[in-house]
């Protein structure tokens, strides 16, 4: 081949590699387009519907609209309409690169039992009044559900790392995780007074209306610590996805590594999930549909991965607020309406090829 062959066959892959990530970031630019709207909507929404504009203005020209109009928008709706969006993010985040460090298409924090746990460490506070670690009784609930939900995922990282654990012995250990906190949160349920039972019933199907201001802080604070994180590691994660081995030759820490993507992970699905209770499959979902979307490489997957579950769970917020008039039902019970044909879908689809 000549030098002249081989500089334009160069050049045409680059010109396909740039056409590509242009694709890429377009498809970027349309999600964040979708999740604003999807955002201004959800603030519309409630028992005083507002129009869009309404909702632009008390955004952005706040001298220009009513006290009322300024307070009911930055006040009540906003917490929960950002606290979908950074929610939605952290889970999505943390299915993603649960399935990546775990070559796992299944993985998500829902089905690996992160959210059971979680369950079961708030319903301790709400049923027995039990702190794990002694706190302010008001911070009881979300420091419970976050520290079951670090013990379940410090569990399957230190499991998958033993020798001759495979991909399908992880998913069963994960699905024995569910049994088992499902159970012991059943018992407590059975011995709960009727007062603690609703509460522990009402923050089991997974619920964004107790949001407040300083809950979207914190839970944007674990977020935007994650993300750099993981973006740091682009490279290693992207490597990863192409067997541990290879990673490995190409000077990847693999042990490390999955480690410290494991200790992120929890903290992205525990701070989210002891805020708003259980929310299912946006982890499992939000994932998927980026990687439809852009592929594996974590530059571009990534974003896609935080922009798909914000827009997930925000659009579900929506959905909450329209299917019956007057009435805003849990979120966790849409999510799980929607995940599990997903789930499904998956299962039947990795039948037919490798994951």
């Amino acid at each position: 081949m000549s030098e002249l062959a081989l500089r334009a066959g160069v050049d045409g892959g680059r010109g396909r590699y740039r056409a590509l990530a242009l694709k890429r970031i377009v498809l970027l630019a349309v999600l964040l387009l979708a999740l604003f709207a999807s955002v201004c909507v959800d603030m519309a929404l409630g028992p005083a519907n507002y129009t869009i504009q309404q909702v632009l203005d008390a955004l952005f020209r706040s001298d220009a609209v009513s006290d009322q109009l300024r307070v009911v928008v930055w006040d009540i709706r906003m917490p929960i309409a950002i606290m979908a969006v950074t929610v939605g993010a952290s889970l999505s985040v943390a299915g993603a690169q649960m399935q990546t460090i775990l070559a796992n298409p299944l993985a998500s924090p829902f089905t690996l039992g992160i959210s059971a746990a979680a369950s079961f460490g708030a319903a301790l506070a709400l049923v027995a009044g039990t702190a794990i670690f002694p706190v302010a009784l008001q911070y009881m609930v979300p420091i419970n559900a976050f520290l079951m939900a670090m013990v379940a995922a410090l569990f399957i990282h230190f499991a998958s790392t033993m020798r001759g654990v495979t991909v399908e012995t992880i998913v069963l250990l994960g699905i024995a995780l569910v049994f088992t906190f499902n159970a012991l949160l059943s018992l407590l349920e059975y011995l709960a007074s009727e007062q603690a039972l609703a509460a522990v019933v009402f923050w089991t199907m997974g619920s964004l209306t107790k949001a407040t201001w300083p809950k979207v802080w914190i839970t944007a604070a674990v977020l935007v610590f994650a993300v750099p994180m993981f973006a740091r590691q682009a490279w290693a994660l992207t490597a990863l996805r192409l067997g541990e081995d290879k990673a490995a030759s190409f000077g990847v820490n693999v042990k490390r590594l999955r480690l410290q993507t494991m200790l992120t992970v929890s903290l992205l699905a525990a701070i989210p999930v002891s805020f708003v209770g259980t929310i299912g499959f946006i982890g499992l979902v939000g994932p998927h549909i980026a990687r439809m979307l852009v592929g594996e490489d974590q530059r571009f997957f990534l974003p896609a991965s935080v922009l798909c579950g914000a827009l997930l769970l925000s659009v579900t917020s929506v959905v909450s607020k329209t299917l019956l008039p007057g009435a805003i039902l849990p979120i966790g019970v849409i999510t799980a309406l929607v995940g599990v044909p997903f789930f499904f879908v998956l299962i039947f689809t990795n039948r037919k090829r490798a994951w």
